[in-house]
């Protein structure tokens, strides 16, 4: 191995915007076969009050997002959709956008974050149970494909309660 080789630099984390539309459109149609994000969903999530879209972006393109939303009435976050770009999955931008949805979470005072996952997701579970996450669930056919979504959640911030 060349000594003159560095690691790539940190993807940039930041807050997705309307001009991200068409590279986001364009990734999850890259990434996922079912349960497609449309056009008008992201342009929705883009603005919605009671979401946060988060996208990495790595040499000026779209690397990846997450997609967390805040439900009304609900001391919960939910991880709603994360996706990473196929060419850079193994980039550690997965994790980063995970830990960014966490925090984002833990500023509007959500005290857990949920998620579903594909039962046959093996590398996303592996991903989840690695960050912390516990399995507390199953929703039997919940995906287009008729798979099971594992239920996982984890405790954001200091879970004790004040003295």
């Amino acid at each position: 191995m060349s000594a003159s080789r560095h690691p790539a630099p940190p993807a940039k984390i930041r807050p997705g915007r309307r001009r991200d539309l068409d590279a986001l459109v364009a990734l999850e149609n890259a990434v996922f076969t079912t349960d497609i994000l449309s056009r008008r969903s992201f342009r929705h999530f883009l603005t919605a009050p009671k979401s946060s879209l988060i996208v990495a972006e790595d040499s000026g393109k779209l690397a990846g997002y997450a997609l967390v939303l805040y439900p009304a009435r609900s001391k919960l976050a939910r991880l709603y959709s994360i996706a990473v770009a196929p060419h850079i999955a193994s980039r550690g931008i997965g994790p980063l956008l995970l830990a960014a949805a966490e925090a984002a979470a833990a500023r509007r005072r959500r005290h857990a974050m949920r998620l579903e996952v594909h039962e046959h997701n093996t590398r996303a579970i592996g991903r989840y149970e690695k960050s912390g996450y516990r399995l507390f669930g199953r929703h039997h056919r919940y995906y287009d494909d008729g798979g099971d979504a594992l239920r996982f959640e984890k405790p954001l911030g200091d879970a004790k309660s004040p003295a």
